[in-house]
């Protein structure tokens, strides 16, 4: 399954909105890949396996599934997620963009590419259209969690 959608960071028509820096939303997801759990629910533990220049390799636990994946990225650009397939997941990856068109106007650009078979119609195509409605609510979310950080005066 592929999937792709952009998300609003800051809103340049709305004065009273808090704008996030490209710092801010950048060390927002650099805590994704240190810590999943607050970004991830059900998650419950993330286990940074080995660190190297530009990459963490991780072991996820959701109850009794586990999943590992190696994260990749550059520094205030992209960040990679990339799971290993197992037989209770399917595998695949999520790269998430930091865009800028214009001084200020942050856009988040989730691209998803899975195991996942998907058909144009029937269950199969139900199953997907699902799957992709719960990675924009998650990708929402991620936004979400990345402006308590910010808030929270960590990067003061």
């Amino acid at each position: 399954m592929k999937f792709e959608h952009l998300v609003e960071v800051n809103d340049l028509a709305d004065p009273a909105a808090t704008a996030l820096s490209r710092e801010e939303l950048w060390f927002g997801l650099l805590c994704r890949a240190e810590d999943a759990r607050p970004f991830l629910p059900g998650l419950e533990a993330c286990e940074i396996m080995e660190r190297g220049e530009g990459m963490l390799l991780r072991e996820l636990r959701f109850g009794s599934a586990v999943i590992r994946d190696r994260v990749t990225f550059s520094e205030l650009e992209w960040i990679r997620f990339e799971s290993e397939a197992t037989p209770e997941h399917p595998g695949g990856w999520l790269t998430i963009r930091i865009e800028e068109p214009q001084p200020g106007a942050l856009f988040l650009r989730f691209e998803y590419r899975t195991g996942l078979q998907e058909d144009g119609g029937g269950e199969d195509g139900r199953y997907a259209d699902f799957v992709r409605s719960a990675y924009h609510q998650s990708d929402l979310d991620t936004l979400k969690v990345i402006r308590m950080i910010a808030e929270s005066g960590r990067l003061q």
